[in-house]
């Protein structure tokens, strides 16, 4: 549907927010909810300076994230669902939101989590970041439900409106915190965190994240990986950071400038088997391509296997969902 590639848009949506058309969206939200319209409206550069902002802002009263987000979003749903019926919501769903729900979700989860870390000096500091993460209205990163009730739910235009010109904010009885959108954002396929030479997401005062195929990693850890040996894989004492290394580097160049041998030979290729100190070894099978290339070369693939694979045939097998046994191709393509 179209409404879920604007919305998946939206989601990921990088640059300059349109500040006055998210600020008249806040104001709708407020008058929708019945509230007054908040005295002032302060912009921050990143989640991380918004929730500073909200820690110094003085008369700015109760949240108000129930009444503004919350009920709205509550009662639109319950009006929809009876209107739609239980197999008619889910169908709404289904075609709507729940094709944005994972990758935004967990795109929030990491800026949270990134926030915390950024702003916890002190173990006792991490629940008040946490508290002020609550009052949070997710904007643009609200969009897979809202993407469900568009066009359908007039009570949530001010939301809406916002979540299309900006980044998280803020609701409070006599003020409003909003933040900028980021500057980069770079997922892989699956839509997970991605980028091995910077911040896979960055914000404008430079708060960013750094991830290696959805997993977090230190800045300074992409920085070397340019310049990566087999001797310093093998000195990396994080399991997890080890992992990305080696899928940085190949497996397979890995093998051949560590002089690695074969475990395994047989018909369906060659098992290989990496020892690291700390995690489950690494094993793989080496396949070559039964069909050959334009040129007439035969490519070699590389298949990661479970740890406890015996044969190369096991291996690809695994790879097939079939057991040694049943695994008899005619031929390999």
């Amino acid at each position: 549907m179209q409404q879920v590639n604007t919305w998946r848009a939206v989601a990921a949506a990088t640059g300059a927010a349109d500040r006055a058309a998210a600020e008249e969206g806040v104001r709708l939200a407020y008058r929708t909810a019945g509230l007054a319209e908040p005295e002032r409206i302060v912009w921050a550069d990143s989640p991380r300076a918004a929730v500073e902002t909200v820690e110094g802002l003085s008369g700015a009263g109760r949240s108000v994230r129930d009444e503004v987000r919350t009920g709205p979003w509550a009662d639109e749903r319950r009006r929809l669902h009876d209107e739609l019926g239980p197999a008619g919501w889910a169908q709404l769903w289904s075609a709507t939101g729940a094709q944005l729900w994972d990758t935004t979700r967990e795109l929030a989860e990491r800026i949270r989590a990134g926030v915390v870390t950024a702003l916890m000096e002190r173990p006792e500091d991490e629940a008040d970041v946490r508290l002020v993460l609550l009052d949070a209205v997710l904007g643009q990163h609200d969009a897979a439900w809202l993407a469900a009730f568009d066009g359908r739910g007039k009570r949530l235009e001010g939301l809406a409106q916002v979540a299309r010109s900006a980044g998280w904010w803020w609701p409070y009885e006599n003020a409003v915190v909003i933040c900028e959108r980021p500057v980069e954002l770079h997922r892989d396929e699956a839509g997970r965190l991605d980028r091995g030479d910077g911040p896979a997401l960055a914000f404008p005062d430079g708060f960013a994240l750094h991830a290696w195929r959805g997993m977090p990693v230190p800045a300074a850890f992409l920085d070397e990986l340019s310049s990566l040996t087999p001797e310093r894989i093998r000195a990396e004492e994080n399991a997890e950071l080890r992992r990305v290394m080696l899928e940085y580097y190949g497996y397979d160049r890995y093998l051949d400038e560590s002089g690695a041998q074969p475990v395994h030979r047989d018909e369906s290729g060659v098992l290989w088997r990496i020892a690291l100190a700390g995690d489950e070894d690494v094993v793989m099978v080496e396949v070559v391509n039964s069909t050959p290339e334009p040129d007439g070369t035969y490519r070699t693939y590389w298949l990661r296997v479970p740890p406890a694979t015996r044969t190369a045939k096991e291996g690809v097998a695994w790879t097939f969902g079939l057991d040694q046994e049943a695994y008899e191709p005619v031929r390999q393509t």
